[in-house]
């Protein structure tokens, strides 16, 4: 049965830091000074130094408006139609550049599948079939969308090139995550809300599967679900955009679910049976400091063992599904020099549920 390996990565961000902007836009929607103050605190302790958006701030002494187009004014944030409009008008754009990134010359025509994963955004004809259009793969590729899964859905976008790969050795997968979730910025004044929309920003990945021996072999994969944990993280369409709800209980739970994962130690649990002294190269989803505190503190791992996560956090803040293949182009880029070659890893993501998706790998 053939093996599947991530061949290369490639990543794409839209042109505008705007964490900075964010940071001073939201700050004057807060009037409570108590509430001032946390949010000044936790910005400075989010490990966060830049973002990205296709929206150009807007610099505003009274603060009213965030960015040049008007899109977000104190008072009159944009509806879940304007929202959408936005996606499908600059989803492909980002899609395009993350492609371009990737390389694809003179194998355009060789693509046998394409995986889209995105939770930012909706239109019909998809965005699939959009990006099939831009990016000028043969019409007959086969497509299918994970949608609306969240952080998590880089695994699960990995897991059906895989399987694609497993069934057909000379499948040749597309994998893109597209995430525009500074389309989702919410006016409001309650603390957790405004914390969690501090850690988002926009970003594209888009990966090249197949059975060639090149890159990064995919092994297994495997998911844990926290039980009684559905309403820590939510993701639901409202009237003005879609509604985050990620509870500061997160980081808690995951810390105390991977402490039971690597006590239990058997071949059912997420871990499947190894230590997390096995592991060679962790490539943590970077859903932010505190979640990252956690897995290290949960499985006891080496003060430096997710630094790549934290540096694409400080770099580009939580690309939600794209977050994680971030990482992983980072560590291909680093195979033959700070990373050996048949070197072990363990990727996890989380997300929705609260649902941890995982695979092994080596490196080639």
């Amino acid at each position: 049965m053939a093996t599947a390996h991530i061949n290369r990565i490639g990543t794409a961000l839209p042109p505008n830091d705007v964490h900075e902007a964010f940071v001073r836009f939201v700050s004057g929607m807060i009037d409570d000074r108590r509430n001032q103050a946390i949010f000044k605190r936790m910005v400075s302790r989010a490990g966060i130094s830049h973002r990205f958006s296709y929206f150009e701030p807007r610099e505003s002494p009274d603060r009213f408006m965030a960015d040049t187009d008007g899109f977000y004014v104190r008072g009159a944030f944009p509806g879940t139609a304007a929202r959408m409009a936005r996606f499908e008008k600059s989803a492909p754009e980002l899609a395009g550049a993350a492609l371009d990134a990737l390389g694809l010359e003179g194998e355009r025509e060789r693509i046998t599948h394409l995986v889209v994963a995105s939770c930012t955004g909706f239109v019909a004809p998809g965005i699939d079939q959009l990006i099939v259009k831009a990016a000028g793969l043969n019409p007959s590729v086969e497509r299918t969308v994970v949608g609306f899964m969240g952080c998590y859905a880089a695994v699960n976008s990995l897991r059906l090139a895989h399987h694609f790969v497993r069934s057909d050795p000379s499948a040749r997968v597309l994998v893109v995550n597209l995430e525009l979730c500074t389309l989702h910025f919410q006016e409001t004044e309650e603390l957790e809300r405004l914390l969690s929309m501090l850690l988002f920003g926009d970003g594209c990945s888009a990966a090249l599967v197949t059975a060639d021996e090149i890159g990064l072999e995919l092994q297994d994969f495997r998911a844990a679900t926290i039980a009684d944990s559905g309403d820590a993280i939510t993701w639901r369409i409202g009237d003005q955009g879609f509604d985050m709800h990620l509870s500061g209980e997160v980081p808690g739970r995951i810390q105390r679910a991977l402490q039971f994962e690597a006590e239990r130690n058997d071949g059912e649990g997420l871990l499947r049976g190894t230590r997390p002294a096995d592991y060679d190269i962790w490539a943590v989803h970077a859903g932010g400091r505190t979640i990252l505190d956690a897995v290290e503190a949960g499985f006891e791992l080496p003060g430096d063992a997710l630094q790549r996560s934290r540096n694409v956090l400080n770099e580009c803040g939580n690309m939600s599904s794209a977050t994680l293949m971030f990482v992983l182009q980072r560590i291909m880029g680093e195979v033959g020099t700070t990373v050996e070659r048949a070197a072990k890893g363990f990727a996890v993501a989380f997300g929705p549920g609260l649902a941890a998706e995982s695979f092994r790998f080596k490196t080639v």
